[in-house]
């Protein structure tokens, strides 16, 4: 089910005021998220076997875990289901990253020495799109990354992999389990595939 991982009036004025003065401060998001890549290809280039990954795990996540957003992609992923979890939202999103971790480490350590390429940024506000592609043996894969603004920080919310979006993909996903199983459930299955992978 979750195979698709593999491959978030004076009041209002000064708000609108103090995020275009973040906006103007802060690096551009492709800066950032280039940033954070290269510093994850950084290591895993150095890769000999699984071990080498195992023990440069908490390394990676320390690299990657703080350029998501995965309260906005939760929330997202969720859907019209987020308003019913009623004061379990952290419990939710705790059990989604351990989900989301597990997924994205698991890409990490195939890494096999893939060229990341740069392309269009687009931004509009505190929203932005960066277009990437992945360089290996076979065709080019095409990842465009949505991020959003949160401070100084752009944060990643929804990666989307040969035109699909992962948010979409897991809303979907969700929102059938969700269909004949209780939330409970949901999160029960996000924890198992967390811990085993």
């Amino acid at each position: 089910m979750f195979r698709f991982l593999k491959f978030a009036l004076i009041a209002l004025l000064i708000g609108f005021a103090s995020h275009a003065i973040a906006a103007q401060v802060a690096q551009s998001p492709k800066a950032q998220l280039q940033e954070t890549l290269e510093r994850v290809m950084a290591v895993a280039q150095n890769f000999r076997s699984q071990s080498d990954f195992e023990n440069n795990k908490e390394r990676l996540k320390k690299i990657i875990l703080p350029r998501f957003d995965f309260t906005e992609m939760a929330r997202r992923s969720l859907g019209s289901h987020w308003s019913g979890l009623k004061g379990r939202e952290k419990e939710f999103v705790a059990a989604f990253i351990k989900f989301a971790e597990a997924s994205y480490m698991n890409q990490i350590g195939s890494y096999r020495g893939e060229k990341m390429i740069y392309g269009r940024e687009q931004v509009d506000r505190n929203f932005a799109e960066v277009e990437t592609q992945v360089l290996g043996r076979g065709e080019p894969a095409p990842i465009t990354y949505k991020l959003h603004l949160v401070g100084k920080e752009w944060k990643v919310y929804d990666v989307i992999i040969d035109q699909i979006s992962l948010v979409s993909n897991f809303r979907s996903q969700f929102g059938r389990i969700l269909k004949t199983a209780s939330i409970d459930e949901l999160m029960r299955r996000l924890r198992e595939k967390g811990t085993h992978g």
